[in-house]
């Protein structure tokens, strides 16, 4: 695997993502039944949310902060495996900062298609309300959450390639912060983050899969 396959792969993960539900188990299916449920209840709750909770300006520009810078280290990890691997001839570390790379690009372009779909206002606006389809907003829809849908898939991936447990805990850890603190910095309702954490953690198993990386490294 290398950088000029990338094009081809991102095609590749594209139409695999797109018509996995058609391949999908019983255990998926029913995992895809109860993301719907989740979803349905933390929509039914967005409001009541962010107009009781998160209201301090500070607060909001501290989350917002570390959310940011979460999210970068979820974006510089796979850099920094692909740069180590180069200069120590590691084809795994290499292939994982690729693959990671590959489902950040592939859950970013899922996520951007839903986000002019779906036109949702952010928290910030009309009191809360979270209204979908409103014109204007399209790239700034509030849902689902970007920094959400990237640092879950690549944390999936960092967690699918790695054997070690500490890995996997301080992988999911980091994207359940941007998560988290996406809400608390007031920027995305709680079914906003809810939906593009488990696209991001669908994308990267679905990629992680297809390049065949399970317990691969370290």
């Amino acid at each position: 695997m290398a950088l000029h396959t990338v094009p081809r792969d991102l095609w590749e993960d594209q139409r695999a993502i797109w018509t996995a539900p058609l391949h999908a188990s019983d255990r998926a299916m029913f995992a895809g039944i109860a993301l719907i449920a989740v979803a349905g209840v933390a929509g039914s709750e967005d409001t009541p949310i962010m107009q009781k909770h998160f209201l301090d300006p500070q607060t909001n520009r501290h989350a917002n902060t570390a959310s940011n810078g979460l999210v970068g280290l979820m974006v510089a990890v796979p850099v920094a495996l692909y740069g180590v691997g180069r200069i120590r001839q590691d084809t795994r570390a290499t292939q994982t900062g690729i693959v990671a790379g590959e489902a950040i690009a592939d859950s970013f372009a899922i996520n951007e298609l839903m986000k002019i779909i779906t036109r949702r206002e952010r928290p910030t606006v009309d009191n809360a309300q979270g209204h979908f389809f409103q014109s204007g907003t399209s790239w700034n829809s509030s849902f689902p959450s970007t920094h959400s849908t990237i640092a879950w898939s690549s944390a999936t991936v960092l967690a699918t390639a790695s054997r070690s447990r500490w890995i996997k805990i301080a992988a999911y850890g980091v994207a359940t912060g941007v998560s988290v603190s996406r809400v608390a910095g007031r920027d995305h309702f709680p079914s906003d983050v809810v939906v593009g954490s488990a696209l991001g953690w669908a994308v990267g198993r679905c990629v992680s899969h297809r390049h065949h990386l399970q317990n691969t490294l370290w």
